[in-house]
């Protein structure tokens, strides 16, 4: 009877270590690379995802450009957000998997002044311009960093017109969130992805750009080549597509594409 309940025992314990064990392996560490405008969306959701799968977020961010350098370069990663274009580049790289891609989330360019300054008014492209002319410095990301919100920003200062005369009082920042030089007083205007001025304290966001010049960003999402844990990545993407990333979207000011 005592030797039955030795064995017993033995195998009960040896049930709860292999069992321990397993759930070990189970769990693993997701390096994600995010564009800096989903950055705050995957560190909101971070905590639920970690609790509810056991995996743990590994979480870095750069410019689209920035990303796609550093991939191209033979950076390893689990998941890149980035936007569905260098996804598409990634995946013909054989550094994304095919297939494995998801788009996430879109937003939108915004205008931001200094707490307590005055909105001016940017309704109209007309009213945006004057905006832009009548500032003291306008800040937005350096487009030759690569940030999808510089370049487009860039361009749409020659179709307006006003190219010249914008650049010569630009307060440029290859990354980050530029709105941190209109809440230290380096810029009156900050121009950048709308989920990327709602962080920032000290700043109000004014609104969006006018609907006919408004540009849409989109993000997308991938699992790596090189993925540590393929299922874990692609578990990560299917929660960023989740009910549950629905609301912490909306409260960043992204929406679904």
């Amino acid at each position: 009877m005592l030797k039955r309940f030795t064995l017993l025992w033995a195998l009960l314990c040896c049930t709860i270590l292999l069992g321990g064990a397993s759930n070990t392996v189970a769990a693993a560490d997701i390096k994600v690379l995010t564009a800096g405008a989903m950055k705050a969306v995957v560190i909101s959701l971070q905590p639920g995802f970690e609790g509810k799968t056991g995996h743990k977020l590994i979480i870095d961010n750069g410019t689209a450009g920035d990303l796609a350098r550093r991939i191209g370069a033979g950076e390893t990663f689990d998941v890149a957000i980035i936007t569905p274009a260098v996804v598409a580049d990634l995946t013909k790289q054989a550094k994304v998997v095919a297939g494995s891609d998801a788009n996430i989330a879109a937003v939108g360019i915004g205008v931001a002044v200094k707490d307590g300054a005055a909105k001016p008014p940017i309704g109209t492209v007309e009213e945006f311009k004057q905006a832009l002319l009548a500032a003291r410095a306008v800040a937005y990301i350096d487009p030759k960093a690569g940030g999808s919100s510089g370049i487009y920003f860039d361009k749409l200062l020659e179709r307006l017109g006003i190219a010249e005369a914008v650049r010569a009082k630009a307060k440029l920042k290859s990354g980050g969130y530029v709105a941190d030089l209109v809440a230290s007083g380096e810029a009156d205007l900050a121009i950048h992805q709308i989920s990327e001025i709602l962080p920032v304290k000290g700043v109000t966001l004014v609104g969006p750009l006018p609907a006919e010049i408004q540009n849409l960003t989109i993000y997308a999402a991938g699992v790596g080549a090189a993925a540590r844990d393929a299922d874990a990545s692609r578990a990560l993407i299917a929660y960023l597509m989740g009910a549950e990333a629905d609301a912490i979207l909306m409260a960043k000011g992204m929406r679904r594409p």
